[in-house]
């Protein structure tokens, strides 16, 4: 018996080698890195998206903006050039979702504290409440850093237009008049040409976490 074994311990080894050599090729063909798709306004449902750009299928960009924040400075987006960023839409004083959406972008800001390629962006969908004192107070009491995240406040219907038209995130509630109001869970991740690269459910502790492993396969892109 012994005698037999030895006589198959070279075709053995010969075998295990093989096979190893086949796992590792399999394993790293269904490991192939797979960018993030670049979303465009045909890739959305309807109801988030302004009918007046419901049919680009391609070169959709986030629109240029000024808007002040939490320390009174006007941010535009050139303070977010050559940045990857997540964006939202918010409003200080929701007691629903937005304390949820808050403490997560909170958590990913502690997951990107040291990281100078990625920041984050929150947008007031309530201007005429959320002035620059009461964004700085909510900041206070957030945590906010304020090298890595703007709370923006501003003119309402830019807003709104950025909602609608640029980060295709909220359904048809008006276009920024007096009584208009948005309400979205929705985080956007946005890459270094302004494009968006992913949706998430900010009240979702699962979605949150894909959003940071979107970063850093983002991140990855711009290494290649």
């Amino acid at each position: 018996m012994i005698s037999f074994f030895k006589s198959y311990k070279g075709f053995a080894i010969v075998f295990a080698f093989i096979s190893i050599v086949i796992i590792s090729i399999i394993y790293n063909t269904l490991n192939v890195y797979q960018p993030l798709d670049i979303y465009q306004p045909t890739m959305v449902s309807t109801e988030l998206v302004d009918s007046t750009i419901q049919y680009k299928k391609k070169y959709h960009k986030i629109a240029d903006f000024s808007l002040i924040n939490q320390n009174g400075k006007t941010i535009t987006q050139d303070d977010y050039k050559d940045k990857i960023y997540v964006a939202d839409f918010f409003f200080t004083t929701c007691q629903t979702i937005c304390p949820i959406m808050t403490n997560h972008m909170e958590q990913i800001q502690q997951e990107i504290i040291n990281d100078k390629d990625v920041m984050l962006l929150s947008h007031s969908v309530t201007p005429e409440i959320d002035t620059v004192a009461q964004l700085k107070r909510y900041a206070k009491q957030k945590g906010v850093n304020d090298k890595k995240w703007n709370l923006v406040t501003g003119d309402k219907k830019q807003i709104y237009q950025l909602a609608r038209k640029s980060y295709l995130a909220v359904k048809d509630h008006g276009d920024g008049g007096p009584f208009d109001m948005v309400h979205t869970e929705n985080f956007m991740l946005i890459d270094k040409k302004r494009q968006i690269r992913g949706f998430y459910d900010g009240t979702d502790k699962k979605d949150i976490n894909r959003l940071l492993d979107d970063i850093e396969i983002l991140k990855e892109e711009y290494q290649k």
